[in-house]
């Protein structure tokens, strides 16, 4: 009846296994589970998670969004996991906060090896960014970072089929700063949309 239908199941890809390099630097964790702020650029939370094309190709996808409101400040996408992929995705979001005071802003990660490499670590030291990490292998310390992930798999990428990297890429974009941040509303901001709760529109 399924196959007359036309009915198929989404299966989803197994997990791939993170390569763990040495970390430059890890830091303790100054957010501690407050994943409330008062006020824009004050919160930042990051991390990456893995995506697949239909030939099998595993590509990674880096996202920071603000505690503030949630919203996705910056999403990029690319074929390997690294601390530059890190950095690039650090630098697109403080290019798009003008005035934006990095003295005050905290960037919360996991350990991953990307955010202890020495690159990333002396990246932050130089803007005067405060990093804060999760506790090893503990999710819940980068909840917000998790939801948004599952949001972003469930709505958008376990509904398609992605035969291209330019397919891949522009989709998550486009849910990332069109669907997420100004269509979909979010509990956190007494569903509001970011983009309302972020600049007060009614």
């Amino acid at each position: 009846m399924n196959t007359e239908m036309q009915l198929f199941s989404i299966s989803r890809k197994k997990k791939p296994e993170y390569e763990h390099g040495v970390a430059h630097k890890v830091y303790g964790n100054k957010l501690n589970q407050d994943f409330h702020a008062n006020a824009i650029n004050l919160k930042w939370c990051t991390d990456f998670t893995y995506l697949f094309l239909t030939d099998g190709s595993k590509h990674y996808n880096c996202t920071i969004i603000d505690l503030h409101d949630r919203s996705v400040i910056s999403s990029i996408t690319d074929k390997n996991i690294t601390a530059d992929l890190a950095k690039r995705t650090l630098e697109k979001a403080i290019h798009s906060q003008p005035g934006i005071d990095l003295s005050k802003l905290m960037l919360h990660s996991d350990q991953g090896s990307q955010y202890t490499s020495k690159e990333f670590t002396e990246f932050c030291e130089k803007l005067g960014i405060t990093q804060s990490m999760s506790k090893a292998g503990y999710p819940y310390d980068n909840a917000p970072m998790e939801r948004y992930f599952n949001t972003l798999k469930n709505d958008l990428i376990y509904q398609h089929y992605y035969h291209t990297e330019d397919e891949l890429y522009t989709a998550v974009e486009e849910f990332a700063y069109v669907q997420y941040n100004h269509v979909r509303p979010h509990s956190y901001n007494n569903y509001k949309t970011p983009y309302e709760a972020r600049y007060g529109v009614a």
